[in-house]
């Protein structure tokens, strides 16, 4: 079997002296895991990191066997905020989560493209608001809606509510309900936005299937302490 494709590096993890298992996240085939010989080259390791853009081109001879990826740099994303902590760390968090969501070598356009959407938008000032959106889309994405349309009241001067979803409660930030971005954005607010985004992944996604919260998502949300 053989295919290429343009891709973002979700994982890497040494397999031996000088090759690694990567996992990625393709336009077309979704997540998939495969061997990279000579990862641990110079040439190489310099441009497989967390979130890079690559071309890849796989090629396996029996479909139950892992099979390997010559790769090539499409577009470093991480190396340009290597002197962004926060940044740096959102592209982490990201990658860790779809890495452990995604179903293996199964294609989803849309959070391909909101994914690509957030790379391309990172640089921008308000880049912390798009995050917390792309995970309530990546929730919807995955197939569960927390229809915060829902409990849209334009008359609701609040800036929190406690609203129930399912048989959880949440606090809610009301500019994820009402759509209205606040002009002054506290870390008080953004750390709300992720403790009630992170709540519904963990309830609906992680401890259902005894999964293990990504760390870079838990250090990731500190930075708003």
């Amino acid at each position: 079997m053989n295919w290429e494709d343009e891709c973002y590096l979700l994982s890497k993890r040494k397999f031996s002296e000088n090759t690694n298992i990567i996992n990625v996240f393709s336009k077309f085939k979704g997540k998939v895991s495969g061997l990279v010989y000579g990862g641990n080259s110079r040439k190489i390791r310099n441009y497989l990191q967390i979130s890079n853009k690559l071309h890849i081109i796989y090629n396996s001879k029996n479909e139950n066997k892992l099979g390997y990826f010559k790769t090539e740099l499409i577009k470093p994303i991480t190396p340009l905020f290597f002197n962004d902590k926060e940044r740096t760390s959102a592209l982490i968090s990201l990658c860790s989560m779809l890495n452990i969501l995604l179903p293996e070598a199964q294609p989803n356009k849309n959070i391909y493209q909101a994914f690509e959407e957030f790379i391309k938008s990172i640089s921008l000032k308000n880049w912390i608001i798009l995050y917390i959106f792309f995970e309530l889309n990546l929730i919807k994405f995955l197939g569960y809606d927390t229809n915060l349309n829902y409990f849209n009241d334009e008359n609701s001067e609040i800036e929190f509510r406690k609203i129930k979803i399912d048989t959880y409660t949440y606090e809610v930030p009301e500019y994820l309900i009402s759509k209205k971005i606040p002009e002054n954005i506290s870390n008080n607010l953004i750390k709300k936005s992720l403790y009630f985004t992170r709540n519904v992944i963990q309830n609906r996604f992680f401890i259902p299937n005894n999964l293990i919260f990504p760390r870079g998502r838990i250090i990731f949300e500190n930075y708003f302490n």
